[in-house]
């Protein structure tokens, strides 16, 4: 991901530990990355600076788990900046009290612990949408909802495989009709990139692409954020609001992990597709809705439908077309352009610009089975690039499982902020020669959590 010069995020936590994280994780991604341990300073820094992003932890005083503080300061927020961009961070049992905090006005959440990929998305998702509905006579802005996105820019579908060229070939017949689509695939082969394809190449292309991750909405949202709601149809809807079906009208519906659905809110899914409207919730007037409608799952529908776990006819409406992505290890002779991609965007991305690889070590990466696919062979060049200490990358920079250890693990683990943050210190303190004034100025913390985090680490010796 590269640096969005325009972005703007305040980091709301009491753990100096998460802030430390956030700042190193957000800095030289974003333009300006403030932190408070303090909630009582956010009016006063709101005064001065107009954030695109605040990430709001829910709770401050020690030993409280009720969410009650994170839920007061969200109020507060918005009653000072009413359009203010609110991410809470709950922990994974608190599932309940993101929802609370999402009909008051926070525009998506985080579980805890987040790692670096997840933070680094939820913030991007945000700043984008923000971006994207800044013109001039835009409409009102809707929260964005959990793992949902509108118009964010991908890249080009990156290959030179003869299976994937018949893919290319069928995305771009396909891309001028409204025909539905279904995407198959296992995880990290690309159907996210194969939607976007479908929607730039088609006659909606100026309008919305609405992506809706389905995995991550909880039920109890699921309603409000696809279908919409008046004001007033439950505690805390303060506004009447529209739904995905709606803003994605006009342009394209991309369902993410549509498999994930239970089967009564398949059969709500269905309803909406089959009579072209929907009714929000607190409303009996059906609003029209006119969408291209893509959908995606890693999942075996067409088992699941001889099962009843998927609905038959639901399956019909939304594979008018079908597509299937190939997994990483049937297309070999994509990897050196992707490699090459991937490459090219975190050297930019960390500083490292002219990295390259040695022709053994994408021999390497050629042989290697990649079960994550493409997403895991975007972690394992993050992470070498990261940890490199030359311009050349070697074999030994890349530490892939074998296929022993896959039965375990079936996809590629993001990359571990704590080995960011150990890497980044000691790259640091190596720099300075041991000077650890300007080892912290250079990371951008301070000098007692540099001591403590050097400590954790075990890096006194180093």
């Amino acid at each position: 991901m590269k640096s969005d010069e325009s972005g703007s995020v305040l980091v709301v936590d009491d753990d100096n530990d998460v802030l430390y994280t956030a700042r190193l994780v957000l800095r030289g991604l974003f333009a300006k990355v403030d932190t408070l341990d303090r909630p009582d300073l956010i009016p006063n820094y709101l005064k001065t600076c107009k954030y695109d992003v605040i990430l709001l932890d829910m709770n401050y005083t020690r030993g409280s788990t009720s969410g009650k503080e994170g839920l007061d300061w969200l109020e507060k927020i918005l009653r000072i900046d009413p359009n203010a961009c609110i991410l809470t961070t709950t922990a994974y049992g608190d599932i309940n009290l993101a929802v609370q905090a999402m009909k008051i006005g926070a525009v998506d959440f985080i579980t805890k612990p987040w790692n670096r990929e997840q933070l680094v998305t939820s913030v991007s998702n945000v700043i984008h949408l923000n971006q994207v509905e800044s013109g001039v006579n835009k409409p009102k802005r809707n929260k964005v909802g959990s793992g949902i996105s509108v118009n964010l820019k991908y890249p080009e579908v990156k290959s030179r495989s003869p299976i994937m060229a018949q893919i290319k070939e069928i995305i771009k017949t396909v891309a001028p009709t409204d025909a539905s689509v279904l995407i198959l695939g296992e995880n990290g082969t690309g159907k996210e990139l194969a939607a976007w394809a479908l929607h730039s190449e088609s006659l909606r292309s100026q309008n919305s692409f609405v992506h809706v991750d389905l995995g991550s909405i909880p039920e109890t949202l699921f309603e409000a954020e696809l279908f919409g709601h008046t004001r007033g149809a439950f505690t805390d809807a303060r506004e009447e609001r529209a739904g995905r079906f709606e803003i994605a009208s006009g342009g394209t519906l991309f369902l993410d992990e549509i498999g994930n659905l239970s089967l009564p809110l398949q059969a709500k899914i269905l309803t909406a597709i089959q009579n072209r409207e929907v009714v929000r919730i607190g409303s009996n007037h059906p609003v029209p809705v006119n969408v291209r409608l893509i959908s995606a799952t890693n999942m075996a529908l067409y088992e699941m439908a001889d099962s009843f776990e998927f609905r038959q006819d639901l399956l019909y409406r939304i594979n008018t077309v079908e597509i299937l992505l190939p997994p990483l290890r049937e297309r070999r002779e994509d990897i050196s352009i992707l490699a090459d991609y991937y490459l090219e965007l975190f050297s930019g991305q960390y500083g490292k610009q002219g990295i390259k690889l040695r022709e053994d070590t994408l021999q390497k990466l050629k042989e290697y089975h990649w079960p994550g696919n493409i997403r895991e062979l975007a972690h394992a060049i993050e992470r070498a690039v990261i940890l490199c200490k030359s311009a050349t990358l070697l074999p030994d920079d890349f530490i892939l499982r074998t296929r022993s250890t896959t039965a375990k693990m079936t996809v590629e683990p993001a990359i571990r902020v704590e080995d960011y943050e150990k890497k980044a210190i000691s790259n640091a303190m190596s720099k300075h020669n041991g000077n650890l004034s300007k080892a912290a100025e250079e990371i951008g913390v301070a000098r007692s959590t540099l001591y403590r985090k050097i400590a954790h680490f075990g890096l006194e010796n180093s």
